[in-house]
């Protein structure tokens, strides 16, 4: 795919995580695409794996939302760097809501084929997570 049709896709695909929408799961993941998940052993598979990723977060956070802040596109990878912010209103990794808000980065790799992301190796900083709800103690 052109370079510019790479980068339009991630901007449908940060349309996906913030609505959760099943018709743009459909649309932008491959079926067999595979997400390599920080913390598990093996990794989610196609569209309806990254809808349980999006619900693992959204237990925790239900106004979760992640803004596109910059993306490098090169042949069939895109490297992107989302912010992620919300509200801690539900259990997350055994912690209790606390109602604090957070903000936190994450770096990801995309790797696309026929229109449709195919592999993904998200690096969420979730210690920063973690520590802005009073699970990790600051340094």
């Amino acid at each position: 795919m052109p370079l510019e049709a790479n980068k339009h896709l991630m901007h449908r695909f940060t349309e996906f995580i913030n609505t959760a929408s099943e018709k743009l799961a459909e649309e932008l993941i491959a079926p067999d695409a595979i997400f390599h998940v920080p913390g598990r052993l093996e990794p989610m598979r196609g569209p309806d794996g990254y809808l349980a990723i999006i619900g693992m977060m959204r237990g925790g956070f239900p106004d979760i939302q992640w803004t596109l802040e910059e993306m490098v596109a090169e042949g069939d990878t895109v490297a992107a760097r989302f912010t992620m912010r919300g509200t801690h209103q539900g259990s997350f990794f055994g912690v209790p809501p606390t109602m604090k808000t957070i903000k936190v980065q994450a770096m990801n790799f995309y790797r696309l084929s026929g229109g449709k992301i195919v592999e993904e190796y998200g690096q969420p900083d979730m210690l920063g997570l973690l520590q802005q709800i009073g699970a990790v103690p600051t340094a």
